[in-house]
C-alpha cells in the first residue's frame, strides 16, 4: 500500500523540519521543502511529519482521502 504525499509550496515556510525528520521523503530545495517522490510506502511516520509542519503545509493522501495532517 503506498499514500500520495504534496508539500503547498505557496504555504511552505522551509523550515526544514521535513526534510530533517524524513529525508528520503522530503527535501529542502530553496526557499520551501518538496517531497522527493510523490508515493511513499504507507508509514506512520509520514503522518507525524505532516502533522509536525508549522505551515500545515503538507498533505497526505490515500486512494484520493485526506489522511494527514490530523485533526
Amino acid at each position: 500500500m503506498s499514500w500520495h504525499v504534496e508539500v503547498d509550496e505557496h504555504t511552505c515556510i522551509g523550515s526544514g523540519m521535513c526534510a530533517a525528520l524524513m529525508p528520503e521523503v522530503f527535501t529542502l530545495d530553496g526557499p520551501v521543502a518538496h517531497p522527493v517522490t510523490s508515493s511513499v510506502d504507507a508509514d506512520e511516520t509520514v503522518l507525524d511529519v505532516a502533522d509536525s509542519c508549522p505551515a500545515m503545509a503538507i498533505t497526505v493522501t490515500d486512494g484520493g482521502r485526506e489522511i494527514g495532517p490530523r485533526p
